[in-house]
C-alpha cells in the first residue's frame, strides 16, 4: 500500500479536528473556487466528512468578473459529486466594483451567497480555505494600515458560520495535496495580479522571509493567534464595562463615570462595541472615530457631536453619552 503524502496527511487531520467538533448527521459546506488551497479543503472534507458521520456539501461562487468564469463554476459540479459531495451549489452574483472596489465587493457579495446557501442547507459551518500564508499576509496588511490588535488578530478560526480549519497549514502543503491527489486546480490570475495589494503583499513573502528568516510565515501567524487570545480576554472585560455604565439608562445611553476609571484599552473597546449596537459601522469604524468619542469621555470641555459611520452620532450632555441616528 502507497504511504499518504504527508501533504495530504496534514489537510486531512486539519479539517478532521474541526469537523469531529460536528455532532453526527451535522451538515458542513466547503467554499471552494477551484484554486489549490480550496480544492485541497474539499478533498480533504470529501474524505473525512463521511468517516465522522458529517454531511458535506460544496458552494462555489461565480463572481462573473472574469471571461468563462461561469463555465469553471459549473465544471467542479461533476468533479465535486465524484468525490462523494452530497451536494453542490453554484452561485451567481453581480459585483458592482464602485462599491468599495472590486476586491471587497465581491467578498461582500461572496460571503452573503454562502450565507443564504448555509441557511437554505441548514449548515453548520462553511468551510474556508485560508492557509497560514494567508494569515501572515493578513497580518503584514494590517501592520502596514495601522489596524492595531483586532486587525493584527487577523482571521479567526471560527467565527460565526465560517471556520478556517488549514490556519496552521501551508500553502505549499496545499499545492501538493492537490498534486497528490491529482486535483483538477484552477490558477487565478487575479492572485497575481499586481493591482491588488495582497498580490503585492504575496509576490513580496519571499523576499521578505529570505531577508528576515524562513520562520516569517509561521511567526506572523503564531502572532496573529497570540494576539487574538488578547482580543478576546480585553473583549470580555469591555462588554462588562459597556453593560455597567449603561445600566438603568437604555441601549442609547453611557454613563460617563465608569468610563473615565476604566483602563484606555478597555474604555475604547467599550465605547466602539456600543457605536456598534447603536449602528455605527464596525468595517467603517477607525481609530479617529473612536478617539473622537473617548475625547468626549476624558477631554469634555463642552465640544458638539462625533459623526460616526453609518448615521450615528455621539454626544455628551452632563455625565452621560448620547447615540443617536442622524437625519
Amino acid at each position: 500500500m502507497a504511504r499518504l503524502a504527508r501533504s495530504v496527511a496534514a489537510v486531512r487531520n486539519a479539517v478532521k479536528d474541526q469537523v469531529r467538533t460536528l455532532p453526527r448527521g451535522a451538515t458542513v459546506m466547503v467554499a471552494c473556487s477551484g484554486g489549490p488551497d480550496s480544492m485541497a479543503l474539499a478533498a480533504a472534507c470529501a474524505f473525512v466528512a463521511p468517516r465522522e458521520s458529517v454531511h458535506a456539501g460544496l458552494i462555489t461562487v461565480d463572481h462573473g468578473l472574469q471571461e468563462g468564469s461561469a463555465e469553471r463554476a459549473r465544471a467542479l459540479e461533476p468533479w465535486a459529486h465524484a468525490a462523494g459531495f452530497d451536494f453542490v451549489e453554484v452561485a451567481t452574483v453581480h459585483v458592482d466594483p464602485s462599491d468599495g472596489g472590486p476586491e471587497a465587493a465581491a467578498r461582500t457579495q461572496r460571503y452573503a451567497a454562502m450565507r443564504k446557501a448555509a441557511q437554505r442547507r441548514n449548515a453548520s459551518a462553511v468551510l474556508l480555505g485560508h492557509t497560514r500564508d494567508d494569515q501572515a499576509e493578513t497580518v503584514l496588511l494590517a501592520l502596514a494600515r495601522g489596524s492595531g490588535p483586532r486587525g493584527v488578530s487577523g482571521m479567526r478560526w471560527r467565527r460565526d458560520l465560517w471556520w478556517r480549519p488549514l490556519l496552521a497549514v501551508s500553502r505549499a502543503d496545499t499545492v501538493d495535496a492537490c498534486e497528490q491527489l491529482r486535483l483538477p486546480v484552477w490558477h487565478d490570475p487575479h492572485n497575481r495580479d499586481p493591482a491588488y495589494t495582497r498580490s503585492r503583499v504575496r509576490a513580496a513573502m519571499p523576499v521578505l522571509s529570505e531577508t528576515l528568516g524562513p520562520r516569517l510565515v509561521g511567526n506572523l501567524a503564531r502572532t496573529a493567534h497570540l494576539v487574538a487570545d488578547d482580543n478576546d480576554a480585553l473583549d470580555l472585560y469591555a462588554e462588562t464595562l459597556r453593560e455597567s455604565a449603561g445600566e438603568t439608562l437604555g441601549k442609547d445611553r453611557l454613563a460617563v463615570e465608569p468610563l473615565v476609571s476604566a483602563h484606555k484599552a478597555v474604555r475604547t473597546r467599550a465605547l466602539r462595541l456600543w457605536a456598534i449596537e447603536n449602528g455605527a459601522r464596525g468595517d467603517d469604524l477607525s481609530y479617529a472615530h473612536i478617539r473622537a468619542v473617548d475625547a468626549l469621555v476624558m477631554t469634555w470641555h463642552g465640544q458638539g457631536a462625533t459623526a460616526l459611520p453609518g448615521g450615528v452620532s455621539v454626544a455628551r450632555v452632563g455625565g452621560v453619552l448620547y447615540a443617536q441616528a442622524e437625519g
